[in-house]
């Protein structure tokens, strides 16, 4: 049975059953969104194009976020 909130259909639709938050919790914020956007891609909305962005964005944040952690502070 669907339950919208704890357990929508679309959670379990990938061919493998696995619930992709079981892959996506072991990866931090960024990444774990990019991978359920990519792991349930059509399967939540009829567009996987949008989902296909959504996951790009995710991807685009976590490449910024690393790329700043990497660049030392400017010296004073």
């Amino acid at each position: 049975m669907s339950d919208p909130v704890n357990h929508p259909k679309h959670y379990n639709a990938h061919p493998s059953g696995v619930e992709c938050v079981d892959v996506a919790e072991h990866y931090g914020f960024n990444v774990g969104n990019a991978i359920k956007y990519l792991w349930r891609a059509g399967l939540k909305s009829p567009d996987p194009i949008e989902d296909l962005k959504k996951a790009a964005w995710y991807i685009a944040r976590e490449i910024e976020r690393l790329t700043k952690a990497k660049t030392p502070p400017p010296v004073d």
